[in-house]
């Protein structure tokens, strides 16, 4: 089986490349590379790089991810989270190949408090969420064969995210206010990875397993309280810290204005995933556990 991985020095990319290389010839490839064209900006050169390698799998973990820069970055934004998962997929197709994609919570408006089925209406609030759902019809509108996730509050060890950007900001700061009215499940890259993987194993003995899936941690949290849990962590382990518990404060999205609107309700419904491929997801404090002792021990190493 030969891959090809675009986007691998993203937080998702990063994990596959590790999750992936087991399962045959990985070819992973960046924005920057020199020997293949992993821009997706350019949509003729990641065409011809899908007929140059001739791989049986087409993973696609690049996008534009920059979702208050895209309400002034449209183009930008529709070139690489629609126009270029739809070549990827032509090519797919062209060549029996299957496309692996991800997409975002952020295609729902976030209304209500159940967690979103894939069923259900997608219906974005910003210019991020609408390039990444044209992504999707793009796709699947292809006749490929596809594995789409949906996946939401993505962190890692590797890369900028929310663990970081609170653990620093707790450093430099004696107050922190967080929103407290968003809603979601934070999910692990290596989780991700990890699925992916699985999935694309399994269409050695399931080869009719492709389709859109929700994949993220179990249980559900606000930006607040994922804030405290993380905080709460770095104090057992006596990370230095500025801000004192009491001075960690809830504000409503109201007073935290963004260019871009977010989803109150970020919760996905994961049962279709699960009952696809026999396992059970893990708990997203399980992950972000992990994720901090190992942050906190490179720290301690270094």
């Amino acid at each position: 089986m030969k891959i090809v991985l675009f986007g691998k020095n993203g937080q998702v990319g990063w994990e596959l490349q590790r999750s992936l290389a087991p399962l045959g010839e990985l070819i992973a490839i960046s924005a920057s590379d020199q020997a293949f064209c992993g821009d997706l900006t350019n949509l003729a050169g990641i065409a011809q790089t899908i007929r140059q390698i001739s791989p049986n799998i087409i993973v696609n973990a690049a996008a534009y991810t920059a979702v208050d820069k895209a309400e002034q970055e449209y183009e930008l934004a529709q070139i690489v989270n629609s126009e270029a998962p739809g070549v990827l997929a032509e090519e797919a197709r062209r060549s029996n190949a299957t496309l692996v994609h991800y997409s975002t919570d952020y295609v729902f408006s976030g209304d209500g408090s159940e967690p979103y089925r894939e069923i259900d209406a997608a219906q974005p609030l910003n210019v991020y969420g609408k390039t990444k759902l044209q992504g999707e019809k793009n796709i699947i509108a292809s006749g490929c064969s596809y594995f789409i996730f949906r996946t939401s509050w993505v962190y890692s060890i590797y890369g900028n995210n929310f663990i970081k950007t609170i653990l620093r900001l707790a450093q430099q700061r004696d107050r922190l206010t967080i929103v407290d009215d968003q809603i979601g499940s934070p999910t692990g890259s290596e989780l991700i990875a990890d699925i992916t993987a699985q999935a694309l194993h399994s269409l050695r003995y399931q080869p009719e397993a492709s389709g859109l899936f929700h994949l993220v941690a179990q249980g559900y949290t606000s930006w607040f309280e994922y804030a405290q849990f993380i905080l709460a962590h770095a104090r057992s382990v006596n990370f230095p810290l500025t801000v004192q518990s009491e001075a960690v404060l809830p504000i409503p999205s109201t007073q935290f204005p963004l260019p871009a609107m977010r989803p109150l309700n970020s919760r996905l419904a994961t049962h279709k995933l699960e009952d696809q491929f026999q396992l059970k997801l893990p708990a997203w404090q399980a992950g972000v556990t992990r994720a901090l002792t190992e942050l906190f021990h490179k720290q301690h190493v270094s």
